[in-house]
C-alpha cells in the first residue's frame, strides 16, 4: 500500500483548478520531463543499433521492449492498484534513469556491441509494464474527479511536447557528443522526475475501496479488475470502442502513411507535412480539453467525432496532393484526437480510483499489444489490394467503435464531471 504524504481527507478538500494547483503541475512537470527522455532514449537506441548491427538486427534491437510490456501489462496494473501509483512510477523511473546511464557509461568507456542496446531495451519494456498503468491511475489520486478530463488534456499537450522536443534533442545529443552523450541525457532527464514526484501529494482511497487487502492475492486482484470492467456498464463498451478505434486507426496512419507517400509520389518531404498535420490536430484537441475541463454530451461527442474520423481517413487515400493531405491529416488528428481525448477521460471518472492501475493496463494492453497487429496486415494488403481500399476498410472498422458507443445506452448517455 502507498505511504506516500496524502491530502488531508477529515474534511473536504476545495478543488482548484487542476492548471492552477501546484501539486498537478508538479505531477505535470515529471511526467513531461521523463516523457521527454523517454524520446531522447529512443532516438539513441535506434541510432545507436543501426550503428553498431545491421538492419535487421536494429530492428531486433527496437522489437526486444514490446513483449514483455505486452506480456506483464496486466501484472502490471495489479501492482500499480496494490502498492500505489505514485510509488510505483517513482521506482520506474528510478530504474529506466539507472540502467539509460549505465548504458551511457559503458558506451563512453568502449564499444560493447548490441546486447547492452538489447538488455536495455528488454529492462524498459519490464518496467514500462508497471508504469504505464501507475501512470493511468495516479491523477485521479491528485486532483478531484472534476478536473480528470483537464487533467487528461494536459498529459495530451506534454506528450506532444515530449515528441517535438524530445526529437531534435535526440539528435543534437548524438550530434554534438554521440551516443554515450545522448544516452547520459536521456537518463538525466528521467532523473528529474523522480525529486519532483517525490513532492507530489496524492489522496488515500477510503478503506473499503482500497484494493490488496491481506487477505487477497494479486492473481485475485487481477481477476477482480477484469470483473470489474465486464460489469462495466460504461467501462465495457467503452474498452470495445478503443480496441476498434486503434485497430482501424495505427495501421493506415503508420506504415500505410508512409506508403501512400510513396505511391502518391510526395517524398519525405510531403510526407514530414502530412505527419505535422495530424500531430497539429491532435495537439489542439488536447488544448480544447486542457482548456474548457469538459464538454457536454461526452458519450454522443465521441461517436460523432468517430464518425466523422473515420470519413475522413478514408478519404486521404484519394486526395492527390501533399498539402490538401495535410488538411485531411489534421482534421483526422482533431478528430480522432477529440475522440481519443474524450475516451480517456471517461476512462479517468468512470472508473473507480481504487481499480484504476488494472482499467489502464487493459486499455494499453488493447492499444500497445493488439493495435500494432495491424501494422505488418495494413502493409501487407496495401501491397495486395492497393491504399484505397485499405484505407477504407480500415476507416469502416474505426466506425465501428462510434456504433458501439451509440449503442451502449449508458455510455451514449455518459458526461463528464461538472
Amino acid at each position: 500500500m502507498s505511504t506516500a504524504p496524502a491530502l488531508p481527507t477529515s474534511r473536504p478538500v476545495t478543488e482548484r483548478p487542476a492548471h492552477r494547483d501546484g501539486n498537478v503541475l508538479r505531477w505535470l512537470a515529471a511526467y513531461t520531463s521523463s516523457m521527454v527522455g523517454d524520446t531522447v532514449y529512443y532516438i539513441a537506441l535506434s541510432w545507436t543499433a543501426v550503428r553498431e548491427g545491421t538492419p535487421s538486427q536494429a530492428g531486433v534491437v527496437m522489437a526486444v521492449s514490446a513483449l514483455p510490456r505486452a506480456l506483464l501489462m496486466l501484472g502490471g496494473g495489479v501492482i500499480a492498484d496494490r502498492f500505489g501509483p505514485r510509488n510505483v512510477v517513482i521506482g520506474s523511473d528510478a530504474v529506466r534513469c539507472a540502467a539509460v546511464l549505465a548504458v551511457a557509461g559503458l558506451l563512453f568507456v568502449t564499444t560493447p556491441g548490441l546486447w547492452p542496446l538489447a538488455l536495455l531495451a528488454l529492462v524498459f519494456g519490464i518496467v514500462d509494464a508497471v508504469f504505464m498503468p501507475a501512470v493511468g491511475a495516479l491523477p485521479a489520486r491528485l486532483t478531484g474527479r472534476r478536473q480528470l478530463a483537464r487533467v487528461h488534456g494536459m498529459r495530451g499537450l506534454a506528450n506532444r511536447l515530449a515528441y517535438v522536443a524530445g526529437a531534435p534533442l535526440g539528435g543534437l545529443g548524438v550530434a554534438v557528443g554521440g551516443e554515450a552523450a545522448a544516452f547520459g541525457l536521456a537518463g538525466l532527464l528521467i532523473a528529474v522526475s523522480v525529486p519532483l514526484l517525490v513532492s507530489v501529494r496524492i489522496r488515500e482511497l477510503p478503506p473499503d475501496d482500497a484494493p490488496g487487502a491481506d487477505d487477497t492475492t494479486a492473481w485475485r486482484d487481477l481477476r477482480a479488475g477484469l470483473r470489474y470492467i465486464r460489469r462495466h456498464r460504461v467501462l465495457s463498451p467503452l474498452m470495445l470502442a478503443i480496441a476498434l478505434g486503434d485497430l482501424g486507426f495505427v495501421g493506415p496512419l503508420n506504415v500505410g502513411l508512409t506508403l501512400l507517400a510513396d505511391e502518391r509520389g510526395w517524398g519525405a518531404t510531403g510526407l514530414g507535412w502530412v505527419a505535422a498535420g495530424f500531430g497539429t490536430g491532435a495537439g489542439a484537441a488536447s488544448l480544447l480539453l486542457a482548456v474548457r475541463g469538459r464538454l457536454p454530451h461526452a458519450g454522443h461527442v465521441t461517436a460523432y467525432a468517430v464518425f466523422a474520423g473515420s470519413a475522413a481517413i478514408g478519404a486521404l487515400a484519394y486526395v492527390p496532393a501533399a498539402m490538401a493531405a495535410a488538411g485531411v491529416a489534421l482534421l483526422i488528428g482533431l478528430l480522432a484526437g477529440l475522440s481519443g481525448a474524450m475516451c480517456g477521460a471517461l476512462l479517468q471518472t468512470q472508473a473507480a480510483p481504487a481499480y484504476l492501475g488494472r482499467v489502464t493496463a487493459v486499455s494499453s494492453l488493447v492499444s500497445l499489444g493488439l493495435a500494432p497487429l495491424s501494422m505488418p496486415l495494413s502493409a501487407a494488403a496495401i501491397g495486395a489490394w492497393g491504399t484505397g481500399p485499405v484505407f477504407v476498410v480500415s476507416a469502416a472498422v474505426c466506425g465501428l467503435a462510434g456504433v458501439v458507443v451509440l449503442g451502449a445506452r449508458d455510455l451514449r448517455r455518459a458526461e463528464l464531471p461538472r
